[in-house]
């Protein structure tokens, strides 16, 4: 029992340290979530990180806060998602508050405007790594980066709506993946690379375990 506080603890400090240094929204935690989850606690592997990122863009809310109700869910139930998700949303409501009392008084300071000058900067940065880290877990094959591009001029072009891309997308992929499956083709879910090293593991854990 006190070992599964421990977690449950652990998983609201991780994401309550993320919060407070993530500038420009959700999307911009990503970077910081996957090093916090993956690299450092080791509690997903950065293939599953990649399908929880892409749920949590399909329903309703930030799509931080919904990663962070998923991972914590994952890891330790229904108290893992509400402490990961506390430790996501807690630092933004005090900051938040502080901000209110603080921002009208140094709105016009050329020192602050020019902190923020830099900090959209630095936050649209964070965006294109987030969306390169993704694509190189979700970019397969000639198919799936054809159908990432189609989207991307549509959105541009068309300014077709998220929601819909998304539904679009889970559509395509289905159909894209039917179509191989009758012409015998070969249906990858994830990159040669992480499926190998996948196998290594689990062979490593079978010696072991022997």
């Amino acid at each position: 029992m006190k070992g599964e506080w421990g977690k449950v603890f652990q998983l609201f400090w991780s994401f309550f340290k993320i919060g407070p240094v993530t500038f420009g929204g959700g999307y911009a935690m990503i970077p910081l979530i996957e090093k916090e989850v993956v690299h450092k606690k080791h509690w997903v592997k950065s293939e599953d990180l990649t399908d929880v990122f892409a749920i949590a863009g399909t329903i309703p809310g930030a799509i931080a806060v919904n990663a962070a109700t998923f991972i914590g869910h994952r890891i330790a139930g229904i108290r893992g998602a509400v402490a990961a998700t506390l430790g996501t949303l807690l630092p933004t409501f005090i900051i938040v508050l502080f901000l209110c009392g603080v921002l009208s008084t140094f709105q016009n300071n050329p020192y602050v405007e020019s902190a923020f000058f830099g900090i959209r900067a630095a936050t649209v940065a964070l965006i294109v790594y987030a969306g390169i880290k993704i694509a190189k877990k979700s970019l397969l094959d000639k198919a799936t980066f054809t159908l990432a591009v189609t989207m991307i001029v549509a959105m541009l072009m068309f300014h077709w709506h998220p929601i819909f891309v998304i539904f679009l997308g889970a559509l395509l992929g289905i159909f894209i993946v039917r179509i191989k499956e009758k012409l015998g083709m070969l249906v990858k879910f994830e990159k040669d690379g992480d499926k190998e090293i996948e196998n290594n593991e689990k062979s490593l854990k079978q010696q072991v375990g022997m």
